[in-house]
């Protein structure tokens, strides 16, 4: 919801809203940003409350029950250890990705110039070297190259 809602917001606020939907930026990297706020913002409902908002914070839980931490206001008081490790986690990785990315700002841009179909061979060879890495089966290489395809 919160990327629907942040595209809508960044067509009606932009100079140039007949571009949207032919590849302007501002419309993928609006609602990007929006989905990567969003994603730590589910955590508060599922941490205090118990309630999973999202798939990934559903996940979580599931995660959580497997190893018999039950979500909600007595998860601070019996496991405080895993819940602010949690937040220190992702306090670490969101200063860790400012810290390299910055930098590589100047990168990033030209990996946009690269064309597309050289961009797509590159990322199926590493999902090739990836599956055959994790399962070593010429099936699952196999369904990886067919779906690729598609």
């Amino acid at each position: 919801m919160p990327t629907f809602l942040s595209y809508a917001t960044e067509k009606k606020l932009s100079k140039h809203p007949e571009e949207f939907g032919h590849g302007a930026i501002e419309g993928v990297a609006g609602p990007e940003a929006a989905n990567n706020a969003s994603a730590a913002g589910t955590l508060v409902p599922l941490l205090t409350l118990g309630i999973p908002t999202s798939a990934t914070a559903a996940i979580m839980l599931a995660g959580f029950q497997q190893y018999n931490l039950q979500p909600g206001p007595l998860l601070f008081v019996t496991s405080a250890d895993i819940v602010w490790g949690l937040i220190a986690s992702l306090f670490i990785a969101n200063t860790m990705l400012i810290v390299l990315n910055l930098p590589l700002i100047g990168l990033w841009v030209r990996l946009l110039s690269i064309p597309r179909p050289w961009l797509y061979g590159g990322i199926l060879v590493f999902a090739c070297v990836g599956v055959l890495a994790a399962k070593g089966s010429l099936v699952e290489l196999s369904l990886v190259l067919i779906l690729g395809l598609l």
